[in-house]
């Protein structure tokens, strides 16, 4: 399909993308997952469910998200990012708000967690797809600074949750911040996030556009979802990182209750989530710099296993577990970045909103096993501690999985960020250039399309 479209405003900056990205994504999935760890004394002392079932409401999210993902997979690719950003932010707080009203029934309190899960997955893919459009030379950093603001949020979240939980109680808690989140991310995508040369009829995609009587190809290099599937990097992805979150997921989720356990207080055991989200920041920012610069089948396994030295010295006093959970965070994310990255290098930008979407339901239905181990651990056992050299052999066998994906198939295009940034469908034209090339897939030496200037 090809027809003038409607010329849509451009940010001042592709960086602005990532401002308005990164900002509503703070207040999205991402507030509900940072939070989870606070609200479990308070649930359970009022409703009398068990650890399991509250922390359990992550797996039931997580679940949701997968699902959720599967059919944003389906629609990423084919209508404009805000079309699908909008109502998913508006849905999953509507969503978040219903978890403060239901009553004391187990299966009743996990049915708004579900959907928390299933309208979240609408608020991810399409603005890391904006992102990635924007970005080649320097993507790593733009998705490690997206979801290093992500982090910040995570780091905050905490915060405001103890304060309203002890001013307002958590029902009224999970109100409030459904409606911080519908006003800060409605807003910020609206204002700032859009694709580059996204050009739509009605929020449907284009595969052409028409400038100044001439035809412009869309097209991006790589596989389609087929092709990706058959490849061992797909799964080499999808199982490395999706154990890597079996275990990240779960000690996050699990953090509160385990350090009151082992002889903290609850502000200080609370504290540690503080300490984990600015680490994550931290690690985000850091690991999108390295990774523009390292390869990611170097710095991906280094990483994945660093969390074994922080659990090491998981114990009081406060000094000794804050250090822990800092080296747990900051390894946290660094792999935050790694999937898009690994993603677009391994199988092109092609459908990379549809595999993305699939790579991140496999993710998170690994991940929802996290919390439900270690709950089910502390539950029959009565500990945690017999949980911890399993999670640790999962560690390694998803770093070796990440350490043999090979050589990039995808490298960057020299010099596209500074053409995107000047002329975004010049851009368009180099990258249709090389998906029209017929280039084998699974050469990365082989010479590349470069850009001008």
């Amino acid at each position: 399909m090809s027809t003038p479209a409607p010329r849509t405003s451009r940010p001042r900056s592709p960086w602005w993308v990532i401002v308005g990205s990164g900002t509503a994504g703070a207040v999205g999935p991402q507030m509900y997952l940072a939070t989870i760890g606070l609200f479990v004394l308070p649930i359970v002392e009022e409703t009398g469910f068990s650890r399991t079932t509250v922390t359990g409401a992550f797996s039931v999210a997580a679940v949701g998200m997968a699902i959720g993902l599967v059919v944003v997979a389906q629609l990423v690719d084919r209508f404009a990012a805000r079309y699908i950003l909008v109502p998913g932010f508006v849905l999953f707080a509507v969503s978040m708000a219903l978890i403060g009203l239901v009553p004391p029934v187990e299966w009743v309190y996990l049915v708004p967690c579900f959907f928390v899960g299933l309208f979240g997955a609408g608020t991810a893919v399409p603005a890391a797809r904006a992102v990635v459009s924007w970005f080649d030379n320097n993507r790593a950093l733009a998705v490690g600074t997206v979801t290093g603001i992500i982090g910040l949020g995570s780091a905050l979240a905490p915060l405001l949750a103890g304060v309203l939980i002890d001013a307002v109680g958590w029902r009224q808690t999970y109100g409030i911040m459904a409606l911080v989140s519908i006003l800060v991310s409605v807003t910020m995508v609206t204002l700032f996030v859009r694709a580059r040369a996204e050009r739509h009829v009605r929020g449907r995609l284009l595969r052409e556009t028409r400038v100044e009587g001439r035809d412009v190809s869309l097209e991006l290099p790589g596989l389609t979802v087929g092709e990706a599937v058959r490849t061992r990097w797909f799964w080499g992805i999808a199982f490395g990182l999706g154990l890597a979150g079996v275990v990240v997921y779960g000690l996050q989720v699990h953090l509160v209750p385990m350090m009151t356990d082992r002889g903290l207080t609850a502000e200080q055991a609370a504290t540690l989530l503080v300490v984990f989200g600015l680490a994550s920041l931290v690690g985000r920012v850091a690991g999108g710099l390295l990774l523009d610069r390292v390869h990611a089948a170097v710095v991906g396994p280094i990483v994945m296993i660093a969390p074994i030295a922080g659990m090491f010295f998981l114990e009081p006093p406060f000094t000794g577990a804050a250090v822990a959970v800092a080296f747990i965070g900051v390894a946290f994310g660094i792999e935050g970045d790694l999937l898009a990255l690994l993603i677009t290098r391994y199988l092109g930008t092609r459908h990379f909103g549809r595999i993305l979407g699939l790579l991140q339901a496999a993710f998170l239905l690994g991940s929802a096993l996290g919390p439900l181990l270690l709950g089910l651990g502390y539950d029959l056992l009565g500990s945690y501690d017999p949980v911890i050299p399993v999670l640790m052999g999962v560690l390694v066998a998803g770093a070796v999985l990440i350490a043999t994906l090979g050589r990039y198939a995808h490298p960057a295009v020299h010099g596209f960020d500074r053409l995107a940034a000047r002329d975004e469908l010049a851009a368009a034209e180099v990258l249709s250039g090389i998906a029209g090339s017929g280039e084998p897939h699974g050469f990365p030496d082989r010479p590349r399309a470069r850009t001008h200037g």
